[in-house]
């Protein structure tokens, strides 16, 4: 997205990826049938959830030309602990004295990443930490909607939606303000150059993959314990924004990222340390299922003997 917002603007970008996972999900939802479909009476988390994601990521997108990958990419990641904070308030999930504390540094290090106080700070920044916000409501709702949906229908309203729903949006935008050079990606401008058009699809696609299987995660586990795995962003972003575009992060962006990944690896941690212990060696036999698949009994054969074969 951030290459391509030099020819292409916002609008034809996020509209393009909606075309595509209609092209792709349509057609793969009538072919594998039930539980996946296309009309939902779930529409109105659906249809709000589309707009947060809509408008929280063209936020997103518009602060590119101005900031770096790294910084962008390290103020949006308040959005895990909003996310936990937002899932504790809304679905009464508990996040506990080590949970608060470990968000709570994370948090410190997004704030210190903005430098609110420094000299360089801009008005832009504000713009991921908007997007983080509405991406944490995106994915509570998410966890709201749970198993009633699958993640095919769940990412296919929410992606095709996105696009229609900018529209009006930035048509507004482009009548009420004078947009300058500077702002050329924010414009009504729906002409296609030649150059890296085939980069378009394939952002469709790995998007629409990526927001799928992200968007599982939070249907099927707690939005506080999955959250901080997103923290693996931020390494990746910074070494493809030093690769791509030679752009090196400010200390404050990398003391951040620093504390903000720490905090995630030590909740990380804890989450899988109470897990073990919760977890009770007996033999048991689980019933698993998940939209899109058969129903299925598996015997835990580690805890089977020769005795009870069946792991009961």
């Amino acid at each position: 997205m951030k290459l391509l917002l030099g020819d292409f603007t916002i609008w034809m970008l996020i509209l393009a990826r909606s075309a595509i996972a209609v092209l792709v999900l349509v057609p793969l939802i009538l072919y594998l049938g039930a539980p996946h479909r296309l009309l939902s009476p779930l529409w109105p988390l659906h249809l709000t959830r589309a707009a947060l994601f809509a408008f929280g990521f063209a936020l997103f997108y518009a602060a590119f030309p101005f900031m770096g990958l790294a910084e962008v990419t390290t103020i949006f990641f308040s959005a895990p602990l909003l996310t936990a904070l937002i899932a504790a308030i809304f679905l009464g999930e508990k996040i506990g004295v080590h949970r608060t504390a470990s968000l709570g540094v994370g948090f410190a290090g997004v704030v210190i990443a903005m430098n609110p106080t420094g000299d360089t700070f801009q008005w832009v920044a504000i713009l991921p930490l908007i997007t983080a916000a509405t991406y944490a409501a995106s994915q509570v709702i998410a966890r709201r909607v749970g198993d009633r949906e699958t993640s095919l229908t769940l990412g296919l309203y929410t992606i095709a939606l996105a696009g229609v729903l900018l529209l009006p949006a930035s048509y507004a935008l482009n009548e009420a303000l004078v947009l300058g050079p500077e702002f050329r990606h924010l414009r009504w401008d729906w002409s296609l150059p030649g150059d890296n058009l085939w980069i378009v699809p394939v952002i469709g696609v790995v998007g629409m993959i990526g927001y799928i299987l992200i968007s599982r995660a939070y249907q099927i586990a707690d939005a506080g314990i999955v959250a901080p795995f997103d923290y693996t962003y931020l390494p990746l972003a910074a070494l493809m924004a030093y690769a791509l575009w030679d752009e090196t992060p400010e200390w404050t962006t990398i003391a951040g990222m620093v504390l903000i990944i720490g905090s995630g690896l030590y909740l990380g941690y804890r989450e899988l340390m109470q897990t073990r212990r919760v977890l009770e060696p007996t033999p048991t036999a689980e019933i698993v299922f998940t939209p899109g698949a058969p129903i299925g009994a598996i015997a835990h054969t580690s805890d089977a003997s020769d005795d009870n074969p069946t792991g009961r």
